[in-house]
């Protein structure tokens, strides 16, 4: 509003100035004359300093002449006397020496600064007394349910782990921290039951040899007349105790892999010549089962991972498909091109795995009805899982004639010398 008066104050000036000197006085007289609110102050003094025309009285001591609008004081003389006010003005020099004034009272302005803290100093005891009231409801809110969230982890802590956070439904930052902390506890429901499952499994799987050979060792104690005969008993006994180290060995293994994420050997792998690698290895074996292990594998297909961790992985998927596929049979190792990734198959001509059976075949130690009679511990699937789930690749088993199991990579780019260490020795666990 400041700007705006001092503005309008100048262009006025301007206007007047620009008149004609009869004229000039004519303007001073009808600006003054069309003012109900006294608020304007005009002034034409000659060069001595005498007014000409206008209600002031005097120029305005220290007012610059040809200057910006100033504060200034003057006094205004009319029908009702002298009267000093604090007024903008601004000061022109005219043709002749003269000099025009034009001034406006800013009273007006310092009325509506004092309205308008008088409206803040009234409505600030308001504006508080809100404000604390809305913090008290706030707080009150946020304590009930950090409350009802404590109860609720009591709970889950005391073992209700499907217990889970309410959520309003609402983006609020309390309801992301409970889709966070469901995510988080359906995990560990995950975890945690398959943790009692494996237990659950291990003891049972762990508890028949053991018990085969703690009544074998009885039973030879008992029966036993011979040196020979002896020696069987303590073989018989061998054999289970390497069955028990077997599964153990194998639960540490997924166990290693499941947390080396951060300690991966992750680089460019040749797929080529992996695929070929597990071929040359498995190609004997099968040869002595008398059956046909084909392998087809070329190009630069690459993929970015740990080179031993994959070898097993598909040693472990060979391995299987060479024990349950019959004498005469035929198994097929692979490498095709998939959309934007690669795939490793390995198919046989063996009974293959049920519809029924595709994800249960993946669970620790389960073994289906028709390998019952195959030596194995029934970890070697899951430990295939394990290492496609620490690379993200995709594992599928599919049924028909025979098993096809795929695993798929995520095509690379081969630009760069592709690491290629030796991993004949990888450990394979059946």
């Amino acid at each position: 509003m400041l700007a705006q008066m001092d503005a309008a104050i100048a262009e006025e000036s301007l206007v007047i100035a620009g008149d004609t000197p009869d004229r000039q006085l004519n303007a001073i007289e009808d600006q003054l004359h069309e003012d109900p609110r006294r608020i304007k102050l005009a002034g034409l003094f000659g060069a001595d300093g005498h007014r000409i025309a206008g209600n002031l009285q005097s120029l305005p001591p220290g007012l610059a002449v040809d200057a910006t609008v100033q504060k200034a004081q003057v006094t205004r003389v009319d029908q009702r006397g002298k009267e000093a006010m604090n007024v903008r003005a601004i000061a022109r020099k005219l043709p002749h020496r003269n000099v025009l004034v034009i001034a406006r009272h800013d009273g007006d302005l310092k009325v509506l600064v004092e309205m308008v803290a008088r409206a803040l100093l009234m409505g600030l005891p308001f504006a508080i007394a809100l404000s604390l009231a809305i913090g008290a409801l706030l707080t009150v809110r946020v304590q009930r349910r950090v409350t009802d969230l404590n109860a609720l982890v009591r709970r889950i802590v005391s073992g209700n782990l499907d217990e889970r956070i309410p959520v309003s439904g609402l983006d609020h930052p309390f309801d992301k921290l409970a889709a966070i902390a469901n995510g988080m506890l359906d995990e560990i429901e995950v975890l945690v039951t398959a943790m009692a499952e494996v237990g659950n499994e291990i003891a049972h799987d762990l508890r028949t040899p053991l018990t085969r050979m703690r009544v074998g060792l009885e039973r030879g104690r008992a029966n036993s007349r011979t040196l020979e005969e002896l020696q069987c008993v303590t073989d018989r006994a061998i054999c289970s105790l390497d069955q028990s180290l077997t599964i153990i060995t194998a639960l540490l293994r997924i166990a290693e892999i499941d947390n080396s994420r951060g300690n991966a050997k992750f680089a460019k792998v040749a797929l080529a010549d992996l695929v070929r690698e597990v071929g040359d290895l498995y190609d004997p074996i099968a040869e002595d089962k008398h059956v046909v292990l084909r392998v087809a594998s070329s190009g630069i297909a690459a993929a970015y991972c740990d080179r031993d961790l994959l070898f097993e992985a598909v040693a472990n998927l060979v391995d299987n498909a060479v024990k349950f596929t019959p004498a005469g049979g035929r198994i097929d190792l692979c490498l095709v091109d998939g959309e934007n990734e690669y795939i490793i198959r390995v198919s046989d001509t063996g009974d293959g795995i049920g519809e029924d059976e595709r994800e249960a075949v993946m669970r620790r130690f389960y073994r289906s009805d028709k390998s019952r009679t195959t030596r194995g511990v029934g970890l070697g699937l899951s430990l295939v899982a394990a290492i496609t789930k620490l690379h993200g690749f995709r594992l599928t088993l599919n049924t028909g004639a025979g098993c096809v199991a795929e695993i798929a990579c995520p095509a690379q780019p081969v630009d760069a010398v592709v690491d290629r260490p030796n991993s004949l020795n990888a450990n394979l666990v059946s």
